[in-house]
């Protein structure tokens, strides 16, 4: 994270916001990853559509649904779930980093979702944090 910017963007608060996961839980899970460099990576279903664009600005939120960071997508591509490598997993920042974890969690929750396939199709983003916000107490 040394490409912080010194303040958010002016136009910070007309950014789309979003929170990681399907619950508060593990939205500030995930977040904490984000925040400590472990996370640099996302996926979702193909069929939500694409989300973002190469150089795109949004507002990650904590389980409060309060602006904790904003990141910008520096690459993005569709893959299928089982061509996912162990390079993609690591950058999802999750458990041990090893795709076996990644796809085991990753199963779960798609399947949460009604959405789970083998061959699924989903967007790939890597991220970079470009500003960290002050934590609310």
């Amino acid at each position: 994270m040394s490409d912080l910017l010194p303040k958010p963007p002016e136009d910070w608060e007309s950014l789309e916001r979003f929170s990681f996961g399907d619950s508060p839980a593990l939205a500030d899970e995930l977040l904490d990853l984000v925040l400590r460099g472990l996370k640099t990576g996302t996926c979702w279903a193909a069929s939500d559509g694409q989300q973002t664009r190469i150089g795109k600005l949004s507002v990650v939120c904590d389980g409060r649904d309060q602006p904790r960071a904003i990141t910008q997508t520096r690459s993005l591509e569709k893959r299928r779930y089982c061509d996912v490598g162990e390079d993609f997993a690591a950058k999802e920042g999750e458990g041990d980093r090893s795709l076996a974890y990644w796809r085991r969690e990753h199963e779960r929750y798609f399947r949460r979702l009604n959405q789970f396939s083998e061959t699924m199709e989903l967007w790939c983003e890597e991220f970079a944090v470009v500003f960290v916000f002050p934590e609310i107490q």
